[in-house]
């Protein structure tokens, strides 16, 4: 359903991206990606490293690294995809907010909220 591929979007170093290797309908579960939660007094380990951009709120006292491709999927304003946690089974759950075209990528709002068009806190 989805694969890991260059991405114009993204200008990190490894430009990649999620991308649907067939038509997603809306609603569709594309991904689980397991959690690797750990507590927020920690974080300060992570920011000295290049995980920092890739961590999530995970809860109130946690934050979390996601596993399979759950920190590969790049940020757009105007995302077709969005994620829910999960808590009960320890994952990020990414959802299809409209329906995705075979070959399109795969985007989400790192504001978790697809609306949200709050900066980001990388580009404050």
């Amino acid at each position: 359903m989805i694969e890991i591929k260059t991405s114009a979007v993204s200008d990190g170093e490894h430009n990649r991206g999620v991308f649907a290797t067939r038509d997603i309908k809306k609603g569709e579960l594309i991904h689980e990606a397991p959690v690797l939660p750990y507590p927020n007094n920690e974080h300060q380990h992570i920011e000295k490293t290049a995980l920092a951009d890739y961590a999530f709120e995970y809860g109130k006292n946690h934050s979390a690294l996601l596993l399979g491709y759950g920190m590969l999927f790049n940020h757009s304003y105007q995302p077709n995809a969005v994620y829910d946690i999960n808590f009960d089974n320890h994952t990020f759950d990414f959802f299809a907010y409209k329906d995705i075209k075979a070959g399109e990528e795969v985007l989400i709002n790192y504001n978790g909220e697809a609306e949200n068009d709050d900066p980001l806190w990388f580009n404050k």
